[in-house]
């Protein structure tokens, strides 16, 4: 479980096909990280398999290259990085699982002041779920739906503080991010699936 404030920005240091998927290094400012724990990298919960100085090891199995851009992922290309939530800590932005609902491209990226607002084509089924002023998790980021332009986009605002400490500020038209819609509202649909036609 995370909360969707990104604590660090990593690299991808070297990336290696193994049976089950992809293995990535990842360069990092952790320096106490333990193996086995949950990290969750552009929004995608993996496990630590490995650390040292400034770095980590994890794997992306099949099932999660299906699902994510992790397959498109290089040496160089920069994450998202937070670690897991502890029963003590401040829950700043919402719910998080880590688990990563589809990829939704970037339609629209411009400044408007001091906030980046951005326009995202959501996956199909994704809709239904965001609301204004709603929770997403774009690349594991906890953001606020800030408007509904279209019935299958999102409009959102980002912030100064989090373009520096992201890399959501890098976002413009044509880019590709990861998306996770809220667990509430998710678990709202499957309740009321039952009812829908009735």
């Amino acid at each position: 479980m995370f909360t969707g404030l990104v604590d660090d920005v990593g690299t991808i240091e070297r990336v290696r096909g193994i049976d089950a998927g992809r293995e990535l290094r990842v360069r990092c400012g952790y320096d106490d990280l333990t193996r086995g724990e949950s990290i969750a990298l552009n929004g995608v919960c993996l496990t630590v398999r490995d650390h040292g100085a400034g770095y980590f090891d994890c794997a992306a199995v099949v099932t999660t290259l299906a699902v994510t851009m992790i397959g498109e992922w290089k040496p160089g290309t920069r994450v998202n990085l937070e670690r897991a939530l502890r029963p003590t800590d401040r829950l700043g932005g919402h719910f998080v699982q880590g688990h990563v609902d589809g990829v939704a491209r970037v339609t629209h990226a411009d400044m408007d002041g001091d906030a980046l607002i951005v326009d995202l084509a959501l996956p199909a089924g994704l809709s239904e779920l965001m609301v204004d002023r709603g929770s997403v998790a774009v690349d594991g980021v906890s953001l606020t739906v800030v408007a509904l332009p279209s019935p299958d986009s999102i409009q959102l605002s980002i912030i100064e503080h989090t373009r520096r400490h992201t890399t959501l500020g890098d976002l413009k038209a044509g880019d590709t991010v990861h998306v996770e819609a809220d667990i509430i509202a998710k678990h709202v649909r499957k309740l009321l699936t039952a009812y829908k036609d009735a």
